[in-house]
Parts: structure tokens; C-alpha cells; sequence
């Protein structure tokens, strides 16, 4: 038995140095090679072309279908923002799951094939509320210098890095991961502050927990003013620009701020954002394709932005201001080469007939046109009124008088509406001149909930002359449009910001109430109402799936008709709808929204204003986006 057990032992001291010398495996990576201007995976030179594909703008069990498609159109890189105000919706909150399990969404986008740049930000702007920052932090400190050295904005960035970075560290390229470059923060050369105190600290925090496990990197506008207060010491510069600039002279612009190093535009706008009350923007896709082919001859990599836009379900979306209050659409449809429902566009297979003369293409079925649903036409019916003691109690949420008005952030309201409620003082006369300087955003006007007018900030209107019967009950619902995400004017608060004035005379002693509408049951709950008063009300109607489709399928709800308000299709919140304004008329509605034959289906809107004349709204197969406002508007450049 001791003989067996010695040579044994012999052997396998033979046999080990060679085992050991087959089984070892080289350190992933993913590097800058600066002497020969490119990338590094592993050691081999590697260029991208990304999509940029946002994965809390779109159902979770959606997610494989548009990574899918975006593989299948030859780009071998998505990228994706991380959103800190949906991830922490209040202090010391912290949701990973659902729509949120950033982890699944690597984890699919590697199944898939593709690996990831995670742009962490902490600001993102996106076209979403705050540029992504969590509304709290006006709560928490009004007087807070955003994206700033700041040591209150600082502290409570330290403590988001300090739980999302070792959350996703494993995903990074060298521990095993996809992840090969997150980016910090946002086109900071865009911002007025250029701290370079707070970016260098923002850099070392990044450091701290991604080390040499994946590449930090920056993108800013190519023009030398940006890059001059974008680029950060020791994180790799780079560009982003659309067809309407010279490719050249916009790596240029790059190369005297990164010197060396692969090319890289990380924002190739194939499409555009779109503002209410705007014309829907389109790009060429002949121009997208000749900017294509220049950038991939110049062997860079690129990242289109977006490849997929998907949709601003619930009060996600945000705001620009040029001048002028902007508020954005529901939908994020960009105009993209995958559209809002996820079906490829002509534009898609252009871009990847040009990607294939670069990059192999994969072997994977082409997308196809998805079957959508027709469901017809739907009847609403009134079930109550917003302002109704029912509603106050069991939508609403009663905050404690206030000698002055109080705004959202004050009252640790995020979105929604405001109901602002005082009596009209005895000695004023009509008519009366209201004047509210200070509406964030839009406000509906009753006199003991008689819908008299409309404040709106995007259109200047501020006053309003009344017809006031002293002590009757001055009604102000103040709607929260979204917080501006770009731009000097990000410390947006909402509601009303300002004291309110009728014949100069000041309004005090005012009650408040909120409506988050968060959640919708006590609406659900709600038998059909008897009557209807000119106020802002809850409308319902019902509607099956026809019996011969075995699935449901995804569908546009038109709401032509229809004035300003909330659409919810079985609890689920699909966004706001103006149609009067465009240029949006539908709204995007996923098949997993809907309750398959047998089941019923209920459809909710909260008209504001007007509801139309017949009352009905339509689920069509067709979405309805480039309706023509009744004015046009200018574009503010954000992403």
C-alpha cells in the first residue's frame, strides 16, 4: 500500500508543473495602448460601436428583445446611464430590483454578447427630472451648489458611490465582468461651476473601488471650451457630436486635450429629443451613415446616442431651459434606429449594412416588425373628482398649514400636484388680479373648485384677473413638469416658489394637500360618479383583448380629444399626455401591461382641463408622434 501511494505521489510531482503551466490564465483588460491610438482588450486592439440603451426606460422582461436587437445590428458594446433619483428615491433608500436589477441588466447585455460602459455620472441628465439626481437633496439643503465641491453635495454623492461602485465592481472587466468603462460624471465642461476641486475628488472616488478593473473616462462637446473644464487628470477624454458637425475638426478639438489615445465620440446623435409644444425631430439617415463611415475610417469607436430611446414612464421625464421653461415628452422615442415599441426602423439596417463593412456581423436573425394590437375604442366614464373629500382622504396627503405657500421639495413631495387652498380676504372687490411670479409649473385656477384659468411657466403666463367673492376658496393645482436637467438652472424647485398676491393684497394662511398619485387603488376602488363639475377628474373604462389573440400584444393609446392630464392603463402609470400641445398624441403601451382574453382591462386618465366630447380614447397599432404644434420651440443640445 505504501509503494502505490509513493509512486503516486512521484507522478503527480511530474505531472503538476505542466498542468499548472496550461491551466494559467491571463489577467483580463481592458487598456489604453497611447503609442498606437487604440484600445486594448486583452491585449489585442479592439474599437466599439456602442448603443446607448437605458434599462430604467423600459420593462424589465423587455430587456434580453432590445439587447438582442441591438447585438444583431453588429454593435458589439451598450451603454447604459445609471440613474442615483430612481435607484434612491428618498434618503438612505436603495431600490436594485424590478425595472431597477442594474446587475440582471449587465448580466443579460453579456449573455447576449455585448459587453458595457456604465455612465455612473452622478449627473446624467438623460432627459430625465434633475439630470438624475435625486430630488431630496433640495430637501435635505436648499442652499446645496450642485455638481459642486460643495462638501453637502460631496457627502451625499460619497455616500451613492459608496454603495452603488462595490454593488457593481464584480461586473467590471477584470473581475469577470462586461463592464469595460464607466464614465464620471456628465459634459462637466458644459456646466458653469468648472470645479476641478470637486472632479479630481469625483475621480479619486471612482479609483477607490474600480482600480485598473475597468477604464474612467469623460465626455464633453469637441469644442475647447468644454473640454477645458471636462477633462479631468488621469480619466480619458473624449467627444460626442452629431451630423451636423465635421468629424475632423471635431477630433481635433479632442486631440489637444487627448493627445493620444483611440478616437471616441461616446454621443453620436442619431436622432433628437423632442419638448412639448415642439415639432417632432428628426435626423437623416443618409447624413448618419456618411459620419459613420468617416469616423470608422478614422478607426474610432463610437457610441450611438440613443440606439434605443424607449419611453418616460410616470413623471421620469425632464426639462431644458433656452430662455424659456421646456418641458419634455412621455416618450423617448429619439427618433432612434430601434423606435419607442423596440421595432427596427429603415435607419437600423442602414447603420448596420455600414457597421458590417468594419466589424463582423453576428450571427443572429434579423429583427422584424412586432404584431401590435388593435383594440379599438374604449368609453370613459367619470368616477370623481381629484378636489372631492373622498379623494382628499385617500389620494391626498395632508400637509400641515403653512402661513406661506411651501414647494414640493420643502414638503418632501417629489412629483406629482400641489393643491394650495386659502380663503379670498373680505375686503377685495372684483375683478382681482392673482399674480403668482413664482409657478412651478403649470397651475389650474379654481374658485371653490370652478375651474377658472391656467398659470403656466413654459408659456409666461404668471396672472390671471379673477372674479373673487370674498371668502370663497382660492384653489391653486400646481403640477410639477418635470425638473430642468441641463444647464445653469438645475436647483428647480416645484410648486410654488414665490408668495401669491390678488390686487397686490397678500395671500397667507394656506393649507396644503398632495397627490403624489404614486398609486392609484383608491380611484380603482371607486363606483362611477353621477355627476361631473368643471374640475380637474378621474375618467375610467374598460376593455377585453379579443378573444382570438392568444398573447397580448403592445399598443399606442390615442387620447386625440383629450386636453392635458395622467394616463394609467391597469394601475401602471404610462405618463403624461397633452395632445392639444404635441406633439405627442399616443402613448406607448407594453403588451406586459396587459391583461390577456379572458381578463379585463381598465384604462384611467386624470384630465386637468377638458375631456373630449365623446369621452372615448383608442388603442391603435400605430403610434402617433409628429402631430404639429401650434408653435415651435428651440432645442436645447443635452444628453
Amino acid at each position: 500500500m505504501w509503494l502505490r501511494a509513493a509512486v503516486l505521489a512521484l507522478l503527480l510531482q511530474l505531472v503538476r508543473p505542466q498542468d499548472a503551466e496550461e491551466t494559467t490564465v491571463a489577467p483580463r483588460s481592458f487598456t489604453v495602448d497611447y503609442e498606437n491610438n487604440t484600445f486594448l482588450l486583452d491585449g489585442e486592439p479592439f474599437r466599439y460601436v456602442a448603443g446607448s440603451l437605458h434599462y430604467f426606460r423600459l420593462p424589465h422582461p423587455l430587456w434580453r428583445d432590445r439587447l438582442r436587437k441591438l447585438r444583431a445590428a453588429g454593435l458589439n458594446v451598450v451603454s447604459t446611464y445609471v440613474e442615483w433619483s430612481q435607484h434612491a428615491p428618498e434618503p438612505g433608500e436603495y431600490i436594485f430590483s424590478g425595472d431597477l436589477d442594474l446587475l440582471h441588466f449587465i448580466d443579460i447585455a453579456q449573455e447576449e454578447g455585448l459587453l458595457v460602459i456604465l455612465r455612473v455620472g452622478p449627473y446624467i441628465c438623460a432627459e430625465r427630472d434633475m439630470g438624475g439626481l435625486p430630488y431630496w437633496l433640495l430637501t435635505l439643503n436648499p442652499d446645496i451648489r450642485l455638481r459642486t465641491s460643495d462638501q453637502s453635495f460631496l457627502n451625499y454623492v460619497d455616500g451613492w458611490l459608496s454603495y452603488l461602485l462595490p454593488l457593481v465592481a464584480p461586473k467590471f472587466y477584470g473581475n469577470g465582468g462586461p463592464v469595460i468603462m464607466v464614465q464620471v460624471e456628465n459634459e462637466y465642461g458644459s456646466y458653469p461651476a468648472c470645479d476641478f476641486t470637486y472632479t479630481s475628488w469625483l475621480r479619486d472616488k471612482f479609483k477607490q473601488y474600480v482600480r485598473n478593473d475597468a477604464l474612467l473616462f469623460t465626455t464633453d462637446g469637441s469644442s475647447d471650451i468644454m473640454l477645458r473644464c471636462g477633462k479631468i487628470q488621469d480619466v480619458y477624454a473624449t467627444v460626442d457630436f452629431g451630423v451636423g458637425s465635421n468629424v475632423a475638426s471635431s477630433f481635433s478639438a479632442m486631440r489637444r486635450h487627448e493627445p493620444q489615445g483611440p478616437l471616441v465620440n461616446s454621443e453620436f446623435y442619431p436622432g433628437w429629443l423632442s419638448h412639448w409644444g415642439e415639432s417632432y425631430q428628426r435626423v437623416n439617415t443618409g447624413a448618419i451613415v456618411t459620419r459613420l463611415e468617416e469616423m470608422l475610417e478614422m478607426n474610432a469607436s463610437v457610441n450611438f446616442y440613443v440606439f434605443f430611446g424607449g419611453t418616460n414612464f410616470g413623471f421620469t421625464s425632464g426639462a431644458n431651459y433656452n430662455d424659456r421653461y421646456e418641458p419634455q415628452l412621455t416618450s423617448y422615442d429619439y427618433n432612434a434606429p430601434l423606435n419607442e415599441a423596440g421595432d427596427p426602423t429603415p435607419k437600423y439596417f442602414a447603420i448596420r449594412e455600414m457597421i458590417g463593412q468594419y466589424l463582423p456581423l453576428p450571427d443572429i436573425p434579423l429583427p422584424v416588425l412586432s404584431e401590435k394590437g388593435d383594440y379599438g375604442t374604449v368609453t370613459l366614464y367619470p368616477v370623481a373628482a381629484l378636489l372631492s373629500d373622498l379623494l382628499r382622504e385617500t389620494l391626498g396627503k395632508k400637509y400641515k398649514s403653512s402661513l406661506y405657500p411651501k414647494t414640493f421639495e420643502q414638503l418632501g413631495q417629489n412629483s406629482g400636484f400641489i393643491l394650495y387652498e386659502t380663503i379670498i380676504p373680505d375686503d377685495l372687490s372684483d375683478p382681482a388680479l392673482l399674480d403668482v411670479p413664482g409657478v412651478r409649473d403649470r397651475a389650474i385656477v379654481l374658485i371653490d373648485r370652478m375651474f377658472v384659468t391656467v398659470l403656466s411657466r413654459a408659456q409666461g403666463i404668471t396672472s390671471a384677473a379673477l372674479l373673487a367673492r370674498p371668502r370663497s376658496t382660492l384653489q391653486l393645482l400646481v403640477e410639477n413638469q418635470g425638473r430642468i436637467n441641463y444647464g445653469s438652472e438645475m436647483k428647480d424647485f416645484k410648486g410654488l416658489v414665490s408668495n401669491v398676491t390678488l390686487s397686490g393684497y397678500l395671500l397667507t394662511n394656506w393649507n396644503i394637500t398632495g397627490f403624489p398619485l404614486s398609486n392609484i387603488s383608491a380611484v380603482q376602488q371607486l363606483d362611477a360618479a353621477t355627476e361631473v363639475s368643471s374640475e380637474p377628474y378621474f375618467y375610467r373604462g374598460y376593455f377585453t383583448i379579443p378573444s382570438n389573440d392568444t398573447v397580448s400584444k403592445d399598443t399606442f393609446l390615442d387620447v386625440s380629444g383629450w386636453h392635458k392630464g395622467v394616463a394609467f392603463v391597469n394601475g401602471n402609470n404610462l405618463g403624461r399626455y397633452w395632445p392639444i400641445e404635441g406633439s405627442q398624441v399616443t402613448l406607448y403601451v407594453p403588451a406586459i401591461f396587459l391583461q390577456p382574453y379572458p381578463k379585463t382591462n381598465e384604462i384611467i386618465l386624470f384630465e386637468l382641463e377638458l375631456p373630449s366630447q365623446s369621452k372615448q380614447v383608442k388603442f391603435t397599432k400605430e403610434p402617433y408622434l409628429n402631430k404639429e404644434p401650434p408653435k415651435q420651440g428651440k432645442v436645447t443640445p443635452c444628453h
